[in-house]
């Protein structure tokens, strides 16, 4: 068409107006043959044409009344995705073939018209029938959506009866142009033929589909069930199950990104997971893989090749599919330098046009060469490769990265599963920690991940360098690879970078992990830091590892710096060198602007894959370490193994219970509710037997360790535990009690001797015992034991609600449950809690004391329906009262009384009487074993031993204890933490929501939702300081501004070039005469605008990274000053994880991701600016189209932004519970084990597993409708602004430079469209970092300045240590009321004074006032003359000393502990630990004083962690002593020695001490009693002793 209208403009023509004008079917010329019929109609082209028509108008005549009238009343009565339901087979082969058959269809209607151009009127019947068939096949594939998705088979016979005509039509008219002789040289030839088998294959499927269903002809259709996830409505996920367009387009999204914006995305909905993605389905495709392996290779594979060789079976298919959708894509990527180069070329004045030879049946016929010289239709063609293009590519990442979803959790099941047999030993020697077990799974799974998503990058990118090298040395010659040079050789360099920058990251992740570390220990110890006045010191400590920390950043920045500048540089570099080398060689011949920006689109896609090349050889690389440490870990030691070593496909097998999990949860068989009331008469079970069988457990010749190089640790072990009785284990720390019992349950390795287990123990568990055991004991253990109720010395909870923990996965029956609640004690720790027993106690049980998580260990133990229980020293960490309570209504009346077989280990002697049974350990052996009384008898010496060890009688508990005990300290601790809680909850609520009224509120939050931070945003960039903002928005602005110059530049120089070669033709100047072309000063100027490019290139990749700097800088040197000067009670009130997260995930997103995204964001948003720009100025018209493109790319992000963030927190929020889990299960697998509940805990991880799953795929097809939709805008912008300058060039004699330059805009727009739109999602959710750390930004910090200047204290104050409290009345807060009142007390110099009271009486209220920690509102302490309000906080606190009742330690030396402002000698230091009985302990250890502590102190006890606090706070030498409760959670003995000493070397100081056991204070110099906040009684406890109606009396009285 171009080219007639370029030969014969329609204003030049002769003909008349009117003959101009008309429209015929068969064209109007005066000769033509079109209606000629003297050879037979169908020897004529029109009335074939014509015929063509009649299937059209048929389908479109019969399908329109049944989709628009019939097709909506449904036969399926299946209540199921009715949109979703794909049932007829060849269903995805008919869309294929439907989208072929559009394309083809298209070209014919583009032949037509190309054709028809040559010619003086219009032939209709050239493109009309196309465009009619091209209606009818779009009429047709949604015509057959309606019917597949209504379950009308019969209504197919209207395609059937179309498919049939449309194919005899093509047949008939590609045989007449046989007959005339039309060959392949001509296009439409080509296109019928084409056309024909199309339609003959759409015939085939329709065929195919009335063979397999049977719906015509038959009485028996073929009845088809819908699948199984499509049953359930709780399946969303519906990828698998839509038709291919949707698939490709994501189209089922639409509606859940659209609802997202109207309600926030939660798990429930987004729903399950198909059948075919869940973890179980895919553990198990990956075991038959790994079966397979082991028939064919070995029978027992292992090692790295294994698992490669295992995941290739699983997984390769879809890896395979992947890889060739992207080739795919690739190959058609290069459709647009090509395109560009076409389009540029026949536009340029050098095009000559030409006439169609050929003329047959009356019209012309054209070649595809004579097609495809045509601008427009390779506009058209480049806009198709584009979509194509775009649609496999995405399906291509969204494939990898299905795969890698589906890999990662079939992989985390192995793990799991490989858990649940690990040898403790494993754990406990620390072959492998918890830590490395999270990091198999929270890293090395991901890195699996991320490697199958970069996977098909691994054969793409080879092809698409050879492919682009190859198309730049058939543009340029020679010079194309001189600038493939440059970029191979800086390609290295670039490998090289990315190298450093994965060094410099892990090495800043360690300084991230250790500056973590300590911040943890400071907001742990903030109490005491405060206390003791060692803010400075620990922020001193802080700020030096931040600043290695930083060290490690820049490092980091420079790196990326570099490796963005060089991303944007290469191909600047490349292009420079190949265009002045090009135009040098060329000697003006064959540089155009066609070659030039063909090239330089082909420059960048080659770019890209060498960029790509680094990151993909990172990933292989971190997948094979990742495989290798796989490897390891599946080849570790698993229990009992050592006896049986067979072992393994019995536990492979047992696997299969995880083919229930899809099922209804199996209902175990425990005592219905309604049968709790006659549980407690149970009859007991006789077991008078035999000998042999009145034991639950015999242990003979047992030598037992826990590394099999190792000495034993239990030895010549030779015991029997009676059946439902009570025995007892005592003796010695360290002498095996624990290990004996781990022992019994299989958990250490036996180098010989036999386990006994009577299998009488386990005969209520029933089928419990046959689901769920597995074979994990040695094989000649007599009986495989069933279930244990066991409670770990060390008690294990869940991250669940406390009801959660205690059932433990059993049915719930409300009596049992209150009776089990009501032995531990729990009640009142229940009614303090916010939400009762449905609160979620943490991780761990964080924010319970370890009394409270004991009692609910024990708890759990004692609800459990097992028949044998473990008790590892219940009592530890509980007071005496509730250890009494706890032997008499949870041991003695629950277990004993059902007949339960317990065994208790315990140091608490004085319980000794009640056991039926006794053990007594010495030293890894057993020292005695026999009743009470046999002992007595036999062992005379032990029994005294005890006797004297006992402190006191065992007698039953008086009904009112009026003592504070130290279970009420934990409930005022749990009161305060819980209040704390919801505060902060409360708090949160604010600052994520606006207040507002009901009404109001929701659609306030989703306007909230649907808003950038924008003032988030500009905290971020105003920290930059006010140089860097400036300079880095100049530089983004210069560096793009510099870029489009250099393109127009490129496409003046060659339009020019164009120019005097054509005016050199036409003047037939010679190469010798003075009209040649002088690039000299053109390359000058390109030169110049290169180099000026690299340079800004540069600028903005420092300025962007060393904004980042100085910004993650600033922020984390404003938080911690912050949070190390706040007040006491914003930690009470603020949850520790919550201020850790500040630290840690908040300050890592500002540190490392904020300025990565940024600078994504600034260069994506200005390239796609510049370019609209671009193509503006060279086609304004362009700026009509751009106004209904902009609104819809304005909607997509809308909707995007919001989904997409509430996605991104849902995978993250998911991952938590996931990696909780593994955690939990690592550290209670022993307790997992002994209850026999592998099985439960494995379904919770598939749940888990299959919930993070979800999150992940819908994020990935999230990103994808994104994409999708953005690439095809983009392509559309390319095809407006390709049509556009066609035309502008046509009829404005636009330059064909320009037209190249707007064409190669407009092909980027579509690359970075998506980019701009993912950069604004992900930097919305990183500004979120910003907004929490400004949140605490606003923290108020304490008063530290004081009223005395440091010259008005004495140096030596406090020297006397007299206390003076006049009308004290004090408050935590101002909101609050007060906890003292009216106190008033005089201390004298060196006393020792006594202050017991019951919880909330203000006893720790009134140590804290001494060191200004709460708010005195009313009245004074004067301490030695100085009234304390009136000094500066830090003097104050750091002339005083504590001794806290939690002990705490610091990771370091021990000399750090003791004095971390080192201003102690030596001596001094030994001084004070020779005093806390510590000093030989200390003199044992590598390094004395410089011995490591570990974190919290935990290679020491507690007892000796209280010492070292004493031995603190007599380094200080201060003299005054407070202790606070110090003696609360240390054993008896320990306690002896603290008081021994506080009375010796504090002889001269003054000590107050809060009392705990109020014996401790019997030999004060002066008690004081308190009951809320007044004081109670004030005197010498021997005179209050005398008084009997005083309470401190009765407190002695109960104490006793």
């Amino acid at each position: 068409m171009i080219m007639r209208y370029k030969e014969y403009p329609p204003w030049k023509t002769t003909q008349s107006p009117s003959s101009t004008m008309s429209l015929a079917f068969c064209g109007s010329e005066n000769n033509s043959s079109a209606y000629n019929v003297d050879q037979g109609v169908l020897n004529n082209g029109c009335f074939v044409d014509a015929l063509n028509v009649v299937p059209h108008v048929f389908l479109l005549f019969i399908t329109f009344p049944i989709l628009f009238i019939g097709w909506g009343s449904q036969s399926s009565k299946v209540h199921i995705h009715h949109s979703t339901w794909l049932h007829f087979p060849g269903h995805n082969l008919r869309w294929i073939l439907t989208f072929i058959l559009l394309f083809v269809l298209v070209c014919e209607i583009a032949e037509g018209i190309v054709s028809d151009g040559f010619t003086d009127s219009r032939h209709l019947h050239l493109y009309m029938p196309a465009g009619m068939a091209f209606m009818a096949a779009i009429t047709s594939v949604v015509y057959y959506h309606n019917i597949e998705t209504s379950n009308f088979p019969k209504l197919l016979l209207a395609l059937l009866i179309y498919w049939s005509l449309a194919f005899i039509t093509k047949t008939i008219k590609f045989a007449k142009f046989c007959e005339h002789g039309i060959g392949l040289s001509q296009l439409r030839f080509c296109i019928t033929g084409l056309l024909a088998m199309l339609y003959g294959m759409l015939l085939a499927v329709e065929i195919n589909v009335i063979r397999v269903r049977r719906y015509i002809c038959s009485n028996d259709p073929r009845e088809v069930k819908p699948p199984e996830d499509l049953q359930d409505l709780g399946v969303r996920f519906l990828q698998p199950f839509v038709n291919l367009l949707s698939k490709g387009t994501y189209w089922w999204m639409n509606r859940f990104i659209t609802t997202a914006h109207k309600r926030p995305i939660d798990l429930k909905t987004i729903g399950k997971l198909p059948i075919a993605m869940r973890a179980i389905t895919n553990y198990n495709r990956m075991k038959a893989a790994f079966e397979a392996q082991k028939t064919l290779r070995s029978p027992n594979p292992q090692g790295s090749k294994a698992i490669w060789c295992t995941l290739r079976h699983a997984f390769g298919s879809p890896i395979l599919l992947s890889s060739t959708f992207r080739c795919l894509a690739d190959l058609l990527g290069f459709a647009g330098p090509l395109c560009i180069s076409g389009i540029v070329h026949h536009l340029s004045n050098e095009n000559k046009t030409f006439q169609p030879q050929v003329k047959l049946l009356g019209v012309y016929f054209i070649s595809s060469q004579e097609f495809l010289a045509n601008a427009y239709v390779l506009a058209v063609l480049l806009f198709f490769a584009l979509l194509l293009q775009r649609t496999f590519l995405q399906a291509s990442y969204y494939i990898a990265i299905e795969t890698g979803i589906n890999l990662r959790g079939a992989i985390q099941a192995k793990i799991y599963n490989k858990i649940m047999r690990l040898s403790t030993s494993n754990m406990s020697m620390g072959e492998m920690s918890a830590g490395q077990i999270c990091n198999l799974v929270a890293i090395d799974t991901n890195q699996l991940m991320w490697f199958f998503f970069l996977c098909p990058n691994l054969w793409a990118m080879p092809m698409q360098i050879i492919v682009g090298v190859i198309l730049l040395y058939y543009l340029l010659g020679i010079s194309a690879l001189i600038g493939a040079t440059v970029i191979t050789v800086l390609a290295p360099v670039q490998y090289f970078v990315a190298t450093k920058l994965s060094q410099t990251q892990r090495s800043t992740l360690e300084y991230s992990n250790e500056r973590l570390k300590k911040t943890n220990e400071m907001l742990r110890g903030i109490k005491l830091l405060k206390l003791y006045a060692w803010e400075h010191i620990f922020h001193g400590i802080m700020e030096e590892t931040r600043q290695k920390e930083m060290t490690s950043l820049k490092a980091f920045a420079l790196y990326t710096s570099i490796s963005i500048f060089m991303n944007a540089a290469i191909p600047i570099a490349a292009v420079l060198t190949t265009f002045v080398v090009h135009a040098y060689l060329s000697q003006d011949s064959g540089f155009s602007p066609a070659v030039a920006f063909a090239s330089l689109s082909l420059f960048h896609i080659l770019v890209t894959p060498l960029f790509l090349l680094s990151s993909v050889v990172r990933s292989t690389v971190k997948a094979l370490v990742s495989v290798q440490k796989l490897s390891e870990f599946f080849s570790s030691e698993e229990i009992g193994e050592e006896r049986d070593k067979c072992q393994l496909p019995v536990n492979i097998d047992n696997h299969s219970k995880y083919q229930a999990v899809p099922l209804k949860v199996v209902n175990r068989k425990r005592p219905p509710r309604e049968e709790w009331n006659h549980y407690n008469s149970l009859p007991g079970r006789q077991v008078n037997i035999t000998e042999g069988e009145e034991y639950c457990i015999k242990i003979r010749n047992g030598y037992f360790t826990w590394t099999p190089d190792g000495a034993p640790t239990l030895s010549n072990i030779d015991i029997k535990i009676p059946h439902g009785q009570l025995t007892m284990i005592v003796g010695q720390v360290g002498c095996g009690k624990s290990s004996l019992l781990l022992a019994a349950l299989g958990e250490m390795q036996k180098i010989s001797g036999n386990i006994y287990w009577n299998s009488m123990s386990d005969t209520e568990l029933g089928e419990d015992l046959s689901t769920e055991t597995e074979t994990a004991i040695d094989a000649d253990i007599s009986q495989v034991r069933g279930s244990v109720a066991y409670a770990a010395q060390k008690p294990w909870l869940l991250n669940d609600t406390m009801e959660k923990n205690i059932t433990f996965e059993s049915a719930y029956n409300k009596q049992r449950y209150k009776t089990v609640i009501d032995a531990c004690s729990l009640q009142p720790d229940i009614d303090i809690l916010p939400h009762g027993d449905q609160t979620q106690i943490g991780e761990r049980g964080v924010n319970l004391s370890g009394g409270q998580r004991q009692r609910i260990s024990v708890a759990r133990a004692l609800y459990q329906q097992a028949n044998m229980v473990f008790l590892d020293d219940p009592f530890s960490a509980l007071d005496i009262h509730l250890s009494d309570h706890l032997l008499q209504e949870g041991i003695l009346k629950i277990l004993r009384e059902e007949k339960r077989t317990t065994v208790l280990v315990t140091h608490k002697l004085q319980y000794l009487p009640h056991a039926d049974w006794i053990i007594a350990m010495k030293d890894g052996t057993i020292q005695r074993e026999g009743t009470l009384k046999d002992i007595q008898k036999s062992e005379p010496e032990l029994f005294e031993q005890w006797k004297t060890l006992m402190n006191r009688q065992d007698q039953r508990l008086e009904k009112e204890t009026v003592t504070e005990s130290k279970t009420a300290l934990e409930r005022k601790n749990l009161r305060r933490a819980m209040y704390s809680r919801e505060a902060l909850s409360r708090a949160d609520e604010e600052e994520d929501s606006i207040e507002s009224d009901d009404e109001d509120s929701l659609s306030m939050v989703l306007h909230q939702r649907a808003k950038m931070p924008w003032q988030a945003c500009c905290k971020y960039l105003s920290s930059a300081g006010i140089l860097l903002l400036p300079l880095l928005v100049l530089s983004q602005l210069l560096k793009h501004s510099v870029m489009v110059a250099i393109d127009y530049w490129l496409a003046k120089w060659t339009s020019d070039a164009i120019s005097l070669k054509i005016e050199a033709e036409r003047n037939n100047c010679s190469q010798s005469q003075e009209c040649g072309f002088n690039h000299s000063s053109y390359s000058m100027v390109f030169s110049i605008l290169c180099s000026l490019g690299i340079l800004f290139c540069l600028a903005t990749s420092i300025a962007v990274e060393w904004t980042g700097l100085r910004v993650a800088k600033k922020l984390h040197q404003n938080l911690l000053n912050r949070i190390i000067l706040a007040p006491m009670r914003f930690f009470e009130t603020t949850p520790l994880g919550s201020i850790l997260n500040r630290f840690s995930a908040d300050l890592n997103t500002v540190d490392q991701h904020i300025p990565a995204t940024l600078e994504c964001l600034s260069r994506s948003t200005l390239l796609c600016v510049s370019a609209l720009a671009v193509i503006s100025y060279v086609t304004p018209v362009f700026l009509i189209s751009l106004v209904p493109l902009a609104v819809a790319c304005y909607f997509i992000q809308k909707y995007f932004r919001v989904a997409s963030r509430d996605l991104q927190q849902l995978d993250d929020s998911t991952q938590l519970p996931l990696l909780s889990h593994f955690s939990e299960t690592v550290e209670g697998l022993t307790t997992i084990r002994a209850f026999r509940y592998e099985a439960r805990f494995r379904r919770k991880l598939l749940e888990y597993t299959d919930s993070n799953n979800i999150a992940s795929l819908f994020l990935t097809a999230a990103n994808r409708w994104l994409e999708v939709r953005m690439e095809y805008i983009g392509a559309c912008v390319v095809l407006i602004a390709a049509v556009a300058s066609i035309t502008y060039s046509l009829y404005n004699r636009l330059s064909s430079g320009l037209v190249g330059l707007g064409l190669t805009y407009a092909l980027m727009i579509s690359n970075y469209l998506n980019w701009m739109v993912r950069s604004l999602a992900d930097m919305e959710v990183q500004l979120g970092a910003v907004k929490r750390i400004n949140g605490l930004l606003k923290t108020e910090v304490e008063n530290y300045e004081g009223l005395l200047s440091p010259s008005q204290i004495p140096p030596g104050w406090p020297d006397q240590g007299e206390i003076k409290i006049q009308n004290l009345s004090v408050r935590y807060d101002s909101s609050l009321k007060a906890v003292l009142k009216h106190v008033n007390a005089h201390i004298s110099p060196g006393q020792k004074v006594g202050i017991c009271g019951r919880t909330g009486s203000g006893k720790s209220s009134f140590s804290l006032a001494f060191f200004r920690m709460v708010d005195t509102f009313e009245g004074r302490i004067i301490i030695d003359g100085i009234d304390i309000a009136k000094l500066p906080l830090q003097t104050l606190r750091s002339r005083l000393s504590i001794i806290l009742q939690d002990p705490i330690l610091f990771s370091g030396t021990i000399r750090f502990n003791l004095d971390p402002e080192g201003k102690c000698t030596d001596g001094m230091l030994w001084e004070a630990l020779e005093i806390a009985q510590l000093k030989h302990v200390v003199k044992a250890l590598p390094g004395g004083l410089d011995a490591m502590v570990t974190e919290g102190g935990e290679n020491f006890s507690l007892g000796q962690r209280q010492l070292f606090c004493l031995a603190r706070a007599f380094v200080r030498k201060s003299s005054i002593l407070i202790m606070d409760e110090a003696t609360a959670s240390i054993d008896m003995a320990t306690e002896n020695i603290l008081q021994k000493v506080v009375m010796t070397a504090f002889a001269d100081r003054t000590v107050v001490t809060i009392a705990h056991r109020v014996h401790t204070i019997l030999n004060a110099d002066l008690v004081i009693v308190m009951k809320r906040g007044i004081i109670l009684e004030y005197d010498k406890p021997e005179v209050l002793l005398e008084q009997e109606d005083s309470v401190f009396a009765s407190f002695v009285k109960a104490d006793k």
